[in-house]
Parts: C-alpha cells; sequence; structure tokens
C-alpha cells in the first residue's frame, strides 16, 4: 500500500507536522511520497532527506532557527529568509531532490503567473524557500525572472501530485479555526484573515484524501508561537496515536 502525505502550511503550528509523522512511523505507517507546501515543505524536506521526526525537532530547538530571520532592505518584504537557507545549507550535503530518500513535491505561488507550481527536481532549498516566502511578511523568492510566495496562499494543501502514484491520499491540516476570536492588535487580525483565507483551498482539496487530519487542540495557537512547540508537537503526535485504528484501516 502506498501512502502519500499532504502536509499544510501553518507557521509554528507547522511542527505539528513533526509530531503527526513519528505517530505514524510508531503505528507502522510510512508515507511513500509527500507533498507540502510552506511549513509543511520544511517539514517535509527534511523528513525525506532522512531526518527523524525527533531529530529535526531537536534541529529547530538547538538552532532557533527563527531567532536568525533578520529585517529586509528591498522594501518588498519585511523579512528575508536567510536563515532558512542557513539551515538547510548546514544538515543537507546535497542541495537537490534528487537526493531524497523519499519522493517530494513543493507547492509555491508563482506571483507573475497568478497561479501555483510545483517543484521536485533540480535545487532544493530554493524551492522550499520558495513555499515558505509569506507575502508582505518576507521576501519573495527571484528564480528564472519569476517571483513565488508561499504555496498556501493557493495551494495550502497540495493533494493533486500524489494523484495516480499513491493507494490512500492524506491530508493533513494544522490550521484549524478558532470560533471565538478577540482581535488583540493589527498583527492578530492580519494572521486571523489569511488563516481564514488559505483554509479555503484547504478544504477545497479535502475531498480529494481518503484521510483528512486536523488536530483540534492547534485551535489556541498562532502561527508564530514558536516558544510554545513542544506542545505544538505534541499535539500532532498524540493525535495520530488517538485515531491509530482510523489510520490503519485505510493506510493498510
Amino acid at each position: 500500500m502506498k501512502v502519500g502525505l499532504s502536509l499544510s502550511g501553518g507557521g509554528a503550528r507547522g511542527i505539528a507536522h513533526m509530531g503527526v509523522l513519528k505517530g505514524l512511523e510508531e503505528i507502522g505507517v510510512k508515507p511513500t511520497m509527500i507533498t507540502g507546501t510552506s511549513a509543511g515543505a520544511i517539514v517535509g524536506a527534511f523528513y525525506c532527506y532522512g531526518y527523524s521526526p525527533d531529530e529535526f525537532f531537536e534541529i529547530i530547538k538547538s538552532t532557533r532557527l527563527f531567532r536568525f530571520i533578520r529585517p529586509a532592505l528591498t522594501g518588498k518584504g519585511l523579512m528575508h529568509l536567510s536563515a532558512v537557507e542557513d539551515l538547510f545549507n548546514k544538515y543537507f550535503e546535497n542541495d537537490s531532490f534528487e537526493a531524497l530518500k523519499t519522493p517530494l513535491v513543493v507547492a509555491s505561488t508563482d506571483v507573475k503567473k497568478g497561479k501555483s507550481v510545483y517543484f521536485y527536481q533540480g535545487a532544493l532549498i530554493k524551492a522550499v524557500m520558495a513555499s515558505s516566502a509569506i507575502p508582505v511578511i518576507f521576501n519573495p523568492i527571484e528564480m528564472d525572472d519569476h517571483l513565488y510566495i508561499d504555496g498556501g496562499i493557493l495551494n495550502n494543501l497540495p493533494v493533486d501530485p500524489l494523484v495516480g502514484h499513491c493507494d490512500t491520499l492524506v491530508g493533513v491540516s494544522c490550521n484549524p479555526v478558532q470560533d471565538d476570536f478577540e482581535m488583540k492588535n493589527m498583527k492578530s487580525l492580519l494572521e486571523r484573515s489569511l488563516l481564514m483565507a488559505i483554509n479555503v483551498n484547504t478544504y477545497q482539496n479535502r475531498g480529494k484524501c481518503d484521510l483528512f487530519l486536523e488536530p483540534e487542540k492547534l485551535k489556541k495557537y498562532g502561527a508564530f508561537d514558536f516558544n510554545k512547540s513542544e506542545e505544538i508537537f505534541e499535539i500532532g503526535y498524540h493525535y495520530v496515536l488517538n485515531k491509530k485504528e482510523q489510520i490503519l484501516q485505510l493506510a493498510n
């Protein structure tokens, strides 16, 4: 049984994907192909390269990755993703999709063409950066005269590349919408608005999945709650263990 796994974006909430992958491994389910966007692309890249969920989680904690995100000066965005590039260069000896142990497809958004694009060969790091560049907050990534931003803008659950390649399609979203939102400031309103917008295309693709996983306990966490990474990781992990029987019925 070939199991395809699609991982959504979600900022800090994407750390739950590592917990989900750890839980899947423990119950005997190992994806044969992964697709991802934004945070899902980052997690997917490390996992497909050969790092275990626990190993990648330790990397995130030890490097304090997001502490190193610095203001950008170009005017196109507020920050740049050099920290992501530095991290990848340190832990990826071979910057190539072809070096991955498990096939990976990364979704991004082509700003000039206004459509979703998929990367699955060639340079890996730039593709993941292109998938993670949240508009306005981060600079867009330029490649071959194209500008790319966060893949979640148009496709936050990239299921389509799995179709025809896997027997069972599993979608994992880390963005359940809280139903008692209170606006604290403009940042919280921006985050809430973006979350609602990307969830539209997430739920459109949900119907293409044989199994859709979305840990409800992630509702109380924000996209920038990196200081709560251990809690978020554990939520993803225990969510899978609690759904063990349901998952095994579809994945075996």
